[in-house]
């Protein structure tokens, strides 16, 4: 039984985006949020899985889609949560986080279809990671990894490499941490939610424009 994974967050106002804020408004940051949101469950929705889950930190509104199963997140870090998610799935499964919009169910499809691989992975622009499957899920390939570092996908990546796992590659995406990320992923996918309401916060604004903004964390929730 092949599973669909996505770890979410509560889109509410001050918990998060919060390195949005400036330029965005705690208010426009939450907003940022769910329209990625919603075009990450849309996209999800559509990928062949016998079950799609939504493991969420909170409670679920009108952005969530028919045909997800809703289960809330464990307590502890990151790395906790994220290998809870893998260790309730009885068969292959592919986790995703909240904060990519641009991704598109062909994007999403190999790494369901196992194609021969024992693990799928999704680097991170910022060093993280966005996407990670698994063929026979095992808790500990994640439990430990530190989270939210530059180094994040590297540990990740290497945990894989070290259980002698056959890894193949998703590509390199950005994921939405800052207003110059936002600023790109939004081009990046014009037909999104997202870009469709970055367009409306940002125009005449100036908050669109190009930035020197750092990198931010790899898969969040």
């Amino acid at each position: 039984m092949t599973t669909l994974l996505v770890i979410a967050k509560q889109p509410l106002p001050g918990r998060v985006k919060t390195r949005l804020t400036p330029p965005f408004s705690p208010a426009e940051a939450a907003s940022l949020a769910e329209a990625a949101l919603a075009d990450t469950l849309t996209a999800a929705a559509r990928i062949p899985a016998d079950r799609h889950v939504l493991v969420l930190d909170g409670e679920p509104g009108p952005w969530l889609p028919p045909g997800f199963v809703v289960v809330p997140q464990v307590r502890g870090g990151l790395d906790v949560r994220l290998a809870a998610a893998f260790a309730a799935c009885a068969g292959p499964a592919l986790l995703i986080g909240m904060d990519t919009p641009q991704i598109t169910p062909e994007l999403l499809a190999p790494a369901l279809r196992g194609d021969g691989h024992d693990a799928w992975f999704g680097p991170a622009a910022d060093g993280g990671f966005w996407a990670l499957g698994l063929t026979a899920p095992d808790p500990a390939l994640l439990l430990g990894v530190p989270m939210s570092r530059p180094d994040t996908g590297a540990v990740q990546y290497a945990r894989l490499r070290a259980a002698g796992l056959r890894i193949g590659a998703l590509p390199v995406l950005r994921d939405v941490d800052t207003a110059d990320d936002a600023r790109r992923v939004a081009a990046e996918a014009p037909g999104t939610r997202f870009a469709r309401l970055h367009t409306e916060l940002t125009a005449g604004t100036g908050v669109g424009a190009p930035s020197a903004a750092g990198p931010g964390p790899g898969v969040s929730a």
